[in-house]
This record gives structure tokens, C-alpha cells and sequence, in this order.
């Protein structure tokens, strides 16, 4: 029986962009010897626009500490992961996030409440650069934690009997919901609609790996507890800590991320169809632009 680990490991390596993988070889070597990995993911891999957009990576670790030559840098990524930081490489842009190989393992599964690593991995990702076959089995293992993750937290918030592309658009929404999110209401399902079959495929290993029993992937989902107190409790809980963590770590950004603010207003203004501009005394303060930014941003229902 194809297993989940099976399916992962056959995505990841389906060939990106020969210019995504150049750039990704570029941030690895940003992180010399400590770099393990480096994912593709997030939506310029969906539609394969490059040009004018914004690279979505994640570069994994070995250790922090060997990772950065400024040790308050390790510090933030140990204490509030990831770190991010924007970068350039031959005519396009992109940001990282950093993550050590044992908090990538965590965090990308269901150890942790925060849906921030594990929401994003259930989705399509590619491994465009890699240390060596260790390090890859590495990712496999951790990446086949998401969706399993994502789909158990997702189940006991169902009421009956759902069809298997109705509960990843739902799983995604309960994320989205969790997050301070630019994104229109509808986001959470196109990310399923732009490629059904995939999450189809998906749905029997993940399914069995949580021991719930189907004929196949497109079986019937078995019905949750129709969002019992405790689940609800439970994502309410995701919700308040997700959304807190959000503003903590753009509070950190403002020291590590170049250019923040202008980010954070191009993506909303992407996503959101809003027309904010950044003003200059916005930059020179960043963190104190972005907080003054966020509450007019929360009235007007630009991030949720």
C-alpha cells in the first residue's frame, strides 16, 4: 500500500524551475556547512509565475548556533521560530524562513497547536536543494507528518459523513482562521481546487495513517465528533495563540527582515485588493509602523 511518506517523497522531487534551484543553491550557501535543505513551496509554485512575484523557501539547519555568525540571531530562531529574511538572486526575490532539521521534525507535526509549518506542508513542496540522502530522508520523514497533522486536527470539527475534498477545504480554513491571514475568504479552498487530484491521492495514506479505516481515496471520510466542545475549545485555543504569535514574530522581523513593512503592505494589497501605502517615518520604525498599521488593517477586514 502507498504510504504518505511514499507520496511525499515522490513530490519533493518532481524538478522546479532550473532558476528556483539556482536561487535556492544560492540561499544555502548563505548558511554554509549548517545547511541541510531547502524547500519550494507556497503559491509561485503553484502557478509558476516567478518574475515580479515573491519565492516562498525554507531552509533547514543543521544547529542554529552553527548557522549564524551573530548569536542573538540563533537565540530568535530558537526561541521564536523561524526566522525570516528576505533575499535576491538573479533578477528575482524571495523570502526564507529558517528552521532547524529537529524543529522542522516538530513543528510539522502534531506536537505543536501552531498550525504555521504543518498547514503549509500538507500542501505541495519541493526539495530544491539538499546536503545528501540523509538529509533528504530527513525532510520525507518530517513533511509526512503535515498533512496527517492537518487532517487529524480537521476530523473532529466535521458533522457526518464528508466528501474527501471538503474536508482539506475545511481543514485549510479552520488554519487560515488560526493565522492573521491577507488572504480573501476563498483562498483556503482554491488551494485545494488548483489540484484536486493531488489531495484525492493524498486522502487513503493519510487516512490510514490515522488509523482510520477507507476503501480509498475516494471513499466517504468517517464522520468527526460534529465539533465537540473540546474540539471547538481547540481551535479556539489555535486561534488566539496563532494570531498572538503572528504579531510576535512581525515584532521580531522588524529586526531581522529588511524592508518589512513594504512586504507586509505589498502582500496585503496582493491578496486583500486594498491600496495601503507605506509612509516614510513607517520605515524608519518598522515594528512600530506595523503595529500602528495592523488595528486599521483588523476594522477594515484586510487580515482576519
Amino acid at each position: 500500500m502507498t504510504t504518505v511518506q511514499d507520496l511525499v517523497r515522490a513530490e519533493i522531487a518532481v524538478s522546479a524551475d532550473p532558476r528556483v534551484a539556482a536561487f535556492a543553491a544560492h540561499v544555502a550557501g548563505l548558511f554554509g556547512d549548517s545547511a541541510r535543505a531547502v524547500l519550494f513551496y507556497g503559491s509561485c509554485l503553484r502557478t509558476t509565475e516567478l518574475d515580479g512575484q515573491m519565492l516562498d523557501f525554507y531552509v533547514i539547519v543543521s544547529d542554529y548556533r552553527e548557522a549564524y555568525d551573530r548569536r542573538w540571531l540563533a537565540v530568535a530562531n530558537r526561541w521564536i521560530p523561524p526566522n525570516v529574511f528576505p533575499v535576491q538572486h538573479e533578477g528575482l526575490q524571495a523570502k526564507y524562513a529558517v528552521l532547524s532539521e529537529a524543529d522542522f521534525d516538530r513543528l510539522a507535526s502534531s506536537q505543536t497547536r501552531n498550525v504555521s509549518v504543518w498547514a503549509r506542508f500538507a500542501q505541495p513542496s519541493r526539495l530544491v536543494w539538499s546536503r545528501d540522502d540523509a538529509a533528504t530522508e530527513r525532510v520525507v520523514m518530517a513533511i509526512a507528518k503535515a498533512a496527517p497533522a492537518l487532517i487529524g486536527a480537521a476530523i473532529p470539527m466535521t458533522d457526518g459523513s464528508i466528501d474527501p475534498l471538503d474536508l482539506w477545504r475545511e481543514a485549510f480554513a479552520l488554519t487560515y482562521s488560526a493565522e492573521l491571514r491577507a488572504e480573501r475568504g476563498g483562498r483556503a479552498a482554491s488551494v485545494v481546487d488548483f489540484d484536486p487530484e493531488r489531495y484525492r491521492q493524498f486522502t487513503g495514506p493519510v487516512l490510514a495513517d490515522l488509523g482510520i479505516d477507507v476503501e480509498g481515496a475516494n471513499a466517504i471520510v468517517a464522520p468527526g465528533q460534529g465539533g465537540s466542545r473540546a474540539a471547538r475549545w481547540g481551535w479556539r485555543r489555535r486561534r488566539i495563540e496563532g494570531k498572538l504569535l503572528t504579531i510576535i514574530r512581525l515584532a521580531k522581523a522588524s529586526a531581522t527582515y529588511a524592508g518589512g513593512v513594504d512586504y507586509l503592505a505589498w502582500k496585503i494589497n496582493r491578496h486583500a485588493g486594498t491600496e495601503i501605502d507605506v509612509r516614510p517615518w513607517q520605515r524608519r520604525w518598522p515594528l512600530l509602523g506595523a503595529l500602528v498599521l495592523l488595528p486599521r488593517l483588523l476594522m477594515r477586514g484586510a487580515v482576519r
